[in-house]
């Protein structure tokens, strides 16, 4: 028996990464998926392997969060978790940041995961009850040099998920945020990001001095979508290996 038996997810941002990671547990915990992304071919090649539904899903766009809602609905008749996971990470710092880069980071991120809430009340009204996942970041919590636009969109994630979570409780929806520190996916190996990095200060400063690999996020973020965390809501779950204790800061 699965955690997630019976449950139908929509999973942004799936097509790689951590987001795959999720579509993949969600799947094995019983879940059907259905996933978007603005990556088409990656997007298409993990349906086939999976047998989740993909959509081709930009998160600033309304439109594209109606389509991908109606695919749920469609597909599968209801929608009872979203997983609010697509996101980006443009380095820079603010002397030298395009106002260009700083408004794709905060749309992608915070406008699209503000845009992803709101379509899908309805929804999960109709269903009884759901759950919302956001996945911001450690940086939602400290800020760090040349990341301006990243941090600010992830703390926003946070004030947004705790609004949400308080105006969405009398629908018997619950809201909740994932904070993953050093997890190994494509975002982090940034180029301008690496050329800043000392990677091997970054490890020290570690409690558990290793990257995590994208499914421990993703067994989170399984967790707070099922209803063994029907008690959660507007709450962090680090995923930071311990990064947030202090160690380093």
């Amino acid at each position: 028996m699965g955690l997630l038996d019976g449950k139908v997810a929509l999973i942004t941002g799936g097509a790689r990464g951590m987001g795959a990671a999720h579509v993949r547990l969600f799947l094995e915990e019983g879940a059907r998926v259905v996933f978007g992304d603005v990556l088409e071919e990656e997007g298409e090649a993990l349906a086939k392997e999976t047998g989740a539904t993909f959509v081709r899903h930009d998160v600033t766009s309304p439109r594209e969060w109606e389509r991908a809602v109606g695919t749920a609905g469609e597909a599968y008749g209801r929608l009872d978790v979203l997983v609010n996971n697509a996101g980006i990470l443009k380095y820079g710092r603010i002397a030298d940041m395009s106002l260009e880069d700083f408004d794709r980071v905060i749309g992608v991120n915070l406008r699209g995961t503000w845009l992803g809430i709101k379509s899908v009340i309805e929804p999960m009204k109709a269903a009884g009850r759901g759950s919302i996942v956001n996945i911001s970041s450690i940086e939602g919590y400290i800020g760090a040099e040349g990341l301006s636009a990243y941090a600010g969109s992830k703390f926003g994630v946070r004030g947004v998920t705790k609004s949400a979570a308080r105006e969405l409780a009398r629908f018997k929806i619950r809201v909740n945020s994932v904070h993953p520190g050093a997890i190994n996916t494509s975002m982090v190996k940034d180029p301008d990001l690496m050329k800043e990095v000392d990677a091997d200060a970054f490890v020290k400063s570690m409690v558990i001095k290793r990257f995590a690999k994208p499914v421990e996020v993703s067994h989170v973020v399984a967790f707070l979508a099922s209803d063994r965390a029907g008690y959660c809501t507007g709450s962090e779950f680090t995923v930071d290996g311990g990064l947030l204790t202090g160690a380093g800061y």
